[in-house]
């Protein structure tokens, strides 16, 4: 008889309590996070490691981005496409099926959590959607849920399923304790659900710019809209100049060339040279050690070996580029 499953892993605690409830019924759990590049395997990998289970990551930004230009159900919460992006994450875990030697799924969705996401018409579209909803189990809630395969094919027994329902947390929480689970935060990660991250990315979905390389940048520093072309990107600190660097995003890079201070990074290697000092005003605008003018190096490959002289931006001038802060 089947005996393992592959478990879709948030970090929060239903995900964990799926798993952990499976494996208490003697099934083999293998639990995979979908990571895209808004959603980041690091908390999960924590709770993972935390809780003694072994979190297999898969990257899906392609495929995930496709889908976020066009949704079937539409969005969530700013640019979150809750249902479609459930539905693509089963879809992908049917796929490693065979890859992993599993039978069905389970994940730790819960009926009525999410009003929006988790009623019993959503996970229905969940399920159509995805064409392998007839393999999925979702344990916390299953009872109270349409018999899938594994339950008719006696793989699992609903009567060892759970009930739960509803927003509350005491019967989670119960689990957790009964079970010695030591992280109980709610899953999280997700940029898609952040405002300020949506205002980015609608931007570049505006002027057709949503390459997986530019949505890469979306999560690093103060992104402004110069051109219908070009954008600039400043870091806020030393983290977001570590971030920008590290996407070796094939630009103009920018650094006031006397004091330290914000990178800056340009979408295009050769601009005019109205955008390049329209740049490096608003680069010098962001030092508070720097004085105006001032002089900022540039370059290709972040070589800095040019350098314009340049005054600080007005504020209100470089307010009207500012997509968001």
């Amino acid at each position: 008889m089947p005996q393992r499953a592959i478990a879709l892993f948030s970090g929060g605690l239903d995900s964990v309590l799926a798993v952990f409830w499976m494996q208490h019924l003697g099934f083999e759990v293998i639990p995979v996070f979908f990571a895209a590049a808004y959603i980041f395997p690091d908390k999960a990998l924590k709770v993972a490691e935390e809780n003694g289970l072994k979190l297999e990551v898969r990257d899906i930004s392609e495929k995930h981005l496709e889908m976020l230009r066009h949704p079937k159900r539409g969005y969530g919460k700013n640019l979150n496409p809750c249902i479609d992006c459930h539905s693509l994450m089963i879809q992908e875990a049917a796929l490693m099926l065979p890859e992993l030697g599993a039978d069905f799924i389970i994940t730790g969705e819960v009926l009525g959590q999410r009003p929006m996401s988790q009623n019993l018409d959503s996970l229905k579209a969940v399920d159509k959607m995805s064409g392998a909803g007839d393999l999925v189990i979702r344990p916390l809630s299953q009872k109270l849920l349409p018999d899938t395969k594994p339950i008719r094919e006696g793989w699992v027994n609903k009567d060892q399923m759970l009930d739960i329902s509803g927003r509350g947390r005491s019967r989670q929480l119960q689990l957790a304790e009964q079970f010695g689970i030591s992280h109980l935060q709610p899953a999280g990660g997700c940029l898609l659900t952040d405002h300020n991250y949506s205002l980015r990315l609608r931007d570049l979905m505006r002027h057709n710019q949503d390459s997986l390389q530019n949505v890469k940048l979306l999560r690093w520093g103060r992104h402004f809209r110069l051109t219908d072309e070009i954008k600039l990107i400043v870091g806020r600190d030393a983290a977001d100049n570590a971030g920008i660097e590290s996407e070796n995003y094939p630009g103009l890079y920018l650094k006031i060339r006397d004091v330290e201070g914000p990178l800056g990074l340009l979408t295009v290697q050769e601009p005019s040279e109205e955008v390049l000092k329209l740049a490096a005003s608003i680069v010098l605008f962001y030092s508070h050690k720097a004085s105006s003018p001032a002089y900022i190096k540039y370059g290709v490959d972040k070589k800095f070996n040019q350098e314009i002289k340049v005054e600080k931006c007005p504020e209100n001038i470089l307010r009207s580029y500012l997509i968001t802060s």
